[in-house]
């Protein structure tokens, strides 16, 4: 609800401060007088766009501010809380326009844009204008107002709930079945890739020990010499190294008991003798497991290069890594296997969504078809009750694909003059008669749907007398349970005011300007016997004031 309006410095006006009744409030004044300039103030704060001619003094800037009480509304909490703007039982809008043509925008005194600010708006107020016509245009708005009549939210609800998770598992179908398209594609490339890898059968870290082992049989007739070498000097040589050590050991034993220390040099050099024995031993050992064999040589080239040709294939340095290729080659492989049955199931599971929205999109479609008679006949009776006696409303209803809310399309159909010719709504009605017919549709449906403060300017165009009267007294009974602002021309909806505001121009410092005011009981009955009867209204148009404000 729209409890305060606070402008400063915009258009013709100075400075003003309009604080809302929470039901029906009105607001008169002579034409010209500044109530399109309020509108024009308040679609500031609702997100339009500005420019610096909207300021009367130039060298101050615009300030526009609404305060509204949301009640803890959930779809208000849900936005701010998307936004990390806090939430408070009392909101404020405002829009600050600077001399130099800079716009900024504010929720909670926190800066915004633009357009998220038109979004908030949405959500606060139903600002319905002559000549608008986007909620009549929008099919969304026209399903609702037939599910609000039709009681169908929670039908809806149970829908959404299987459709959302059909739309899902469609999805997660199609993937498995594209991911088939793309095994099947490279199922017979990856197939010989494996078959490849199996076939040359290499064991972890083989391509690296058969580097190794051909170095060693390529040496092998070097390696072979100077094992022989070492052999021959040790025990095979004229003076042997280990029959030396062994004569100078014997020569060294003549003359221990002359020095101690030779004890420990005799000892050493018979561990040395010992040790090189060992050494001679092991190297004639050793010298008879090598040996050139060309057999072996070629069965290792040819490993080498079949194995040297894959790891250059397949772009990797290792062993190992050919290994990972052909485990993971034969991973994808089994899941050609696999992804069959994924996809049988997740056909059974699709199928049987199907069935579900299937189900719950025809108790909807039939809630729908079984309030149509009822909407039209009460739609057409105020439409009649308002001053359209000739207008009649039409709805349509066409089965289409499956979306959020059903298999059907609903249209609204409008004939101004009982032509019998039915078209959509906004093709052929005139303003006034739109803007009518919205206030006969949402009296309708405001039980059902939860539609925030609603404003209507200057909807009463080209009616009077009854017509008027029974538009005045449809708005009243709306703002028994929301917050209704209007500007009217009607004498016959202004009496039915619970707050009755004028706008009037005065002269201020030789400058023109406009303000308002909230009438006292005594004022309204003479603003709206001047409606009546002109500016000195007669005691009859007084009375017949009186008489409307009752």
């Amino acid at each position: 609800m729209l409890t305060k309006l606070h402008i400063l410095n915009y258009a013709i006006i100075d400075e003003i401060e309009i604080n809302f009744s929470n039901k029906l409030n009105i607001i008169t004044g002579e034409t010209g007088a500044g109530k399109s300039i309020l509108m024009g103030a308040l679609n500031l704060i609702l997100g339009e766009r500005a420019d610096t001619n909207v300021l009367l003094n130039k060298n101050k800037k615009c300030f526009v501010e609404g305060f509204f009480t949301v009640d803890n509304n959930e779809w208000i909490k849900t936005f701010l809380t998307e936004q990390d703007i806090e939430f408070a039982d009392e909101l404020i809008l405002r829009r600050e326009i600077a001399a130099n043509g800079k716009s900024r925008a504010f929720i909670n005194d926190t800066p915004t844009t633009l357009n998220l600010l038109k979004q908030l708006a949405t959500l606060l107020v139903d600002l319905h204008q002559q000549f608008d016509t986007l909620a009549l245009r929008n099919n969304h708005f026209q399903r609702e107002v037939v599910d609000a009549l039709a009681n169908n939210f929670s039908n809806l609800n149970n829908y959404q709930t299987f459709f959302y998770q059909w739309q899902q598992a469609k999805e997660t179908l199609a993937l498995l079945q594209q991911q088939k398209n793309d095994f099947n594609k490279e199922a017979d490339y990856h197939q010989f890739l494996f078959e490849e890898l199996h076939d040359a059968n290499f064991k972890e870290n083989e391509l690296e020990e058969l580097d190794t082992e051909l170095q060693l049989l390529n040496n092998s007739e070097a390696i072979k010499n100077i094992l022989q070498k070492v052999y021959y000097e040790l025990k095979e040589n004229e003076t042997p190294v280990i029959v030396t050590i062994k004569q100078l050991i014997q020569q060294l034993n003549h003359y221990t008991h002359f020095h101690s220390s030779l004890n420990a040099i005799i000892d050493r050099l018979q561990t040395t003798q010992i040790e090189l024995q060992d050494i001679a031993e092991e190297t004639e050992s050793l010298n008879h497991t090598i040996g050139f064999d060309e057999e072996k040589i070629n069965f290792i080239n040819e490993r080498i290069a079949l194995g040297y040709k894959l790891l250059k294939k397949h772009q990797v340095k290792t062993t190992a890594e050919l290994l990972n290729i052909q485990a993971e080659l034969a991973k994808k492989l089994q899941n050609v296997l696999q992804i069959d049955d994924a996809i049988k199931t997740k056909e059974k599971e699709v199928a049987a969504l199907h069935i579900q929205i299937t189900t719950w999109a025809n108790t909807i479609s039939t809630a729908r078809h079984k309030e149509l008679d009822n909407l039209e006949k009460k739609v057409n009776q105020l439409l009649t009750q308002v001053g359209m006696p000739n207008a009649k409303l039409k709805v349509n209803i066409n089965e289409c694909v499956f979306n959020s809310f059903g298999k059907d399309q609903i249209e609204f159909l409008f004939d101004a003059n009982k032509s019998g010719q039915f078209e959509a709504v906004y093709k052929v009605a005139s303003g006034g008669e739109l803007s009518r017919l919205m206030l006969c549709i949402k009296s309708l449906v405001a039980e059902s749907i939860n539609l925030p403060t609603m404003i209507f300017d200057e909807i009463d165009t080209g009616i009077s007398g009854e017509a008027a009267k029974q538009v005045g007294i449809i708005m009243q009974q709306l703002a028994a349970k929301r917050q209704i602002i209007c500007i009217t021309h009607q004498p016959q909806i202004a009496g039915k005011a619970n707050a009755h505001f004028f706008v009037y121009k005065e002269e201020k410092e030789n400058t023109i300007t406009t303000n308002i005011r909230l009438l006292q009981e005594n004022e309204r009955v003479t603003t709206i016997a001047k409606m009546l009867g002109g500016e000195k209204p007669s005691s009859a148009a007084l009375a017949n004031a009186k008489e409307m404000m009752q």
